[in-house]
């Protein structure tokens, strides 16, 4: 689960502190306007069990994969599936064992999940834990950093599990890459596999949560990389929209606080974007790009609330929830749309999956993204205002020189449709239609008008194709054959060759 370190290092003097001490809060507004300003149309999704939480949408936005606690004979998490359409829900790991951390791959067909179902001693710890809870004792809750945890993908076609990771230690909060090639994971195999340090074992031994790293490996499990490492809980990874960036949350070394953090997809440039001295953790971004979403409990020990946070860290983060409690683990709907997250805000006071509208436009506006432009903007615009200045009215061969100059330069590179460059050129035309006070037409009385487009395809991991001649034989994908970019997705049985032709007639030269 995705939740923060369960040290037992928090003592008394903390949390007096914590409850005692008042509190710093950055951009706070009137708390009966807060929560109202960006969430519209609350309401619960989940009711079943005796909690559910971590909700995370499919590529599509049709479904959900979350944990619950509902098997009578089961008292951890399990992973669902629900068809937000229909409300059909499906129970996607096997029953036993603890498991947590739920993901769909883009294609829809496996379910990313992390388990302990390969626990030799799965079912006798159910059964203990089961027998402690009727015997009426109750503990603190704290999450189980149980060293069989592994990253397990359940094929939805054949029902089987894969267990990708197979290594002693705590392997979970995976998920895949937005093309699906890749996972991302937490995991503290390395205190188990190397000799500690004097200050680590005692950490380890108090806190099996400070020896976690951030992992990255192929989506069938292969060429593993540690992305992180340093003392302390770093957890809760998540790709960028794009797939470029990582979000996660470092905790310091005595786990009494956490930051949100960011990299770039192989490690480098780590960077917090939030310093608020409170437990902040579970990031997620939204599909825009533009900031993130988090938990924190900067209001009070036991008070998490919902913060938002731009993606570079420059503005002070705004605050969307203010019901006491719990509430955290936030995603978006692929169309940023929908926020779900997971709350205590029940009559029973145990934790469900909740549902609103999110407000997108006015979530830019608090964070003060609407009048901000990046230094690459910035030169653009100035571009175009120089060459206002030694531009005359009428069309010059200097002056078409001068744009295709701008436009071709380095900086720009080739201008692909989504990328910087392309957003340089078109603010430049931009602040040029503006020079020439040319009336705006598009989103918003602006310039510009969004449009979704296909960015890149990608082979998927099963391509295969077989010609008998009469002899059977299996062509050699980019070799022998190639699926078009533009075809469909799925199985084709036998069929005839039919020769089409060359498809292009071209006139013989004179030469030949």
């Amino acid at each position: 689960m995705r939740m923060y370190s369960g040290l037992k290092l928090i003592l008394c003097s903390i949390m007096l502190s914590s409850l005692c001490q008042p509190v710093c809060v950055l951009g706070e507004e009137p708390k009966e306007d807060t929560e109202q300003r960006l969430l519209s149309q609350v309401r619960q999704m989940t009711f079943a069990g005796l909690r559910a939480g971590e909700g995370y949408y499919s590529l599509d936005g049709k479904q959900m994969v979350f944990q619950s606690e509902r098997v009578k004979e089961n008292p951890f998490f399990q992973i669902y599936l629900t068809d937000l359409e229909t409300g059909d829900t499906e129970q996607i790991s096997p029953g036993y064992g603890k498991t947590t951390c739920g993901w769909i791959h883009p294609e829809g067909n496996r379910i990313l999940f992390a388990s302990t179902q390969f626990d030799p001693e799965a079912r006798n710890k159910q059964k203990a834990e089961l027998e402690f809870r009727a015997s009426g004792q109750q503990k603190r809750y704290s999450w189980d950093y149980d060293e069989n945890y592994e990253i397990v993908i359940f094929d939805r076609k054949s029902g089987e599990y894969k267990n990708l990771t197979a290594t002693k230690g705590y392997d979970a909060e995976g998920c895949y890459s937005p093309d699906g090639s890749m996972i991302v994971f937490a995991s503290n195999r390395n205190a188990y596999s190397r000799k500690l340090a004097e200050n680590e074992q005692k950490l380890f031994e108090q806190d099996p949560a400070t020896q976690m790293e951030i992992y990255v490996m192929k989506a069938d499990g292969s060429e593993l990389k540690q992305l992180t490492n340093t003392l302390g809980y770093d957890g809760g990874p998540f790709f960028s929209p794009d797939g470029k960036q990582i979000c996660w949350r470092r905790f310091s070394e005595n786990g009494a606080t956490a930051e949100i953090m960011t990299m770039n997809v192989d490690g480098e440039e780590q960077k917090a974007i939030t310093k608020l001295g409170a437990m902040s953790w579970a990031p997620y971004y939204h599909p825009s790009g533009d900031y993130l979403i988090f938990t924190t409990n900067m209001h009070g020990f036991a008070n998490f609330e919902l913060y938002l946070v731009d993606t570079k860290g420059e503005q002070s983060p705004v605050r969307v929830t203010t019901s006491e409690g719990f509430d955290g683990l936030a995603s978006f709907s692929p169309d940023g749309k929908t926020l779900t997250w997971t709350s205590n805000r029940t009559a029973n006071k145990q934790s469900q999956i909740f549902l609103a509208s999110w407000d997108h436009e006015k979530a830019r506006e608090l964070l003060h993204l609407n009048q901000l432009k990046s230094e690459e903007m910035v030169f653009a615009d100035q571009a175009a205002a120089e060459f206002k200045k030694s531009s005359r009215s009428d069309i010059l061969a200097a002056d078409l020189l001068q744009h295709v100059d701008f436009l071709c330069q380095p900086k720009l590179a080739g201008r692909m449709t989504g990328t910087e460059g392309e957003r340089i050129a078109t603010e430049y035309i931009a602040a040029l239609f503006e020079d020439y006070g040319l009336k705006p037409i598009g989103d918003e009385g602006t310039y510009f008008q969004a449009f979704a487009f296909t960015s890149g395809i990608k082979l998927g991991e099963k391509n295969q194709l077989t010609i008998t001649t009469p002899t059977e034989k299996k062509l050699s994908l980019d070799t022998d054959w190639r699926p078009l970019s533009f075809s469909a997705t799925g199985e084709f049985g036998k069929a005839g060759v039919v020769f089409a032709g060359y498809g292009m007639v071209a006139p013989k030269a004179e030469n030949q």
